[in-house]
């Protein structure tokens, strides 16, 4: 779909999840290593695993730069993913839109579940490699046997040592994961939907401009409560997710079942939810970072495409 004197909304939307995704990673890097190592760690679960596994990597992996290992996977894995995810999240939308009589009617919650699904899937099956690669530099120092030294290398050793089956490990659990977009999605349509009722009626085209006429104190809280509620649902697939995907998965595991059967027997239920603290301390700092960047970013390119000769945004 095409303004005739603007940005096409695939434009639009591509470029905003494009620069959410790099602005996210930027801030936030250093608790998402944190939060795979603890994935990845196969000892029974304890407190202050967050602190035993910061100085660790501090004292024995090169200080504040070790922080950031495998910083370029993890851009190039979230701006493609969130630049790919909202721009086929936003065509779904338009299509289920376009195939209603009355094509200005609000979507319905099973609408967003599907629309958010779907771009969670395509998303998943196309970037998936960035994961594999993100995954195993994240989980362990520069210095161990094996590490990756870089994006390219760790794609080459992938190559010639596993074949292209390596870079789809822990696809099924992501796939399963998906879930947790479609549910984060599906809440935070609705969110929106409910505050725009709140402040001006039930309103169709309000909540066709929510970017609009929502501010970011509203997105900061509707962001923050949908990542909540789809992580409380969903956490447990990323643990299973980050161990099929670690450097000798192959070895210690048969799939993802047999990744379920071991954590339950060593580790109990505890064991599915390794990282979530760090992961909730990361994932709400970097949703409101993402959404309030993509939100701003819609607004400002839609003003732009508009009035492309004002740059007093």
């Amino acid at each position: 779909m095409t303004g005739q004197d603007g940005f096409s909304t695939s434009f639009v939307e591509t470029v905003a999840g494009f620069t959410a995704g790099i602005v996210s990673t930027l801030s936030l890097h250093p608790l998402d290593m944190i939060k795979i190592r603890l994935q990845v760690d196969r000892s029974s679960s304890r407190f202050g695993g967050s602190l035993r596994i910061i100085r660790k990597i501090f004292y024995n992996e090169g200080g504040y730069a070790a922080f950031y290992r495998g910083l370029t996977p993890n851009l190039i894995g979230n701006s493609t993913s969130w630049g790919l995810y909202f721009l086929c999240y936003s065509s779904l939308k338009d299509t289920i839109r376009n195939h209603r009589e009355d094509r200005k009617q609000i979507l319905t919650s099973s609408d967003y579940l599907l629309a958010s699904g779907s771009a969670g899937v395509i998303t998943s099956v196309l970037t998936n490699p960035i994961w594999v690669i993100k995954t195993r530099m994240l989980s362990t120092g520069s210095h161990a046997p094996g590490a990756y030294s870089s994006f390219a290398s760790g794609a080459k050793q992938i190559y010639q040592g596993e074949g292209i089956r390596g870079f789809y490990r822990g696809l099924i659990p992501a796939l399963f994961g998906v879930s947790h977009g479609a549910l984060q999605f599906m809440a935070y349509e609705q969110l929106k939907l409910l505050r725009l009722r709140s402040m001006n009626g039930s309103s169709e085209s309000s909540h066709l401009g929510a970017e609009r006429a929502l501010g970011n104190v509203d997105f900061f809280a509707i962001s923050g409560l949908s990542k909540v509620f789809a992580g409380s649902v969903t956490y447990p697939y990323q643990v299973i997710r980050s161990r099929l995907q670690t450097y000798q998965a192959h070895l210690i595991y048969r799939g993802a079942i047999d990744v379920i059967s071991q954590v339950w027997a060593r580790e109990g239920i505890a064991g599915f939810y390794k990282g979530l603290g760090p992961n909730l301390f990361r994932v709400l700092p970097s949703t409101w970072v993402t959404f309030l960047v993509y939100e701003n970013t819609k607004v400002y390119l839609s003003r732009l495409s508009q009035n492309p000769w004002n740059t007093s945004y």
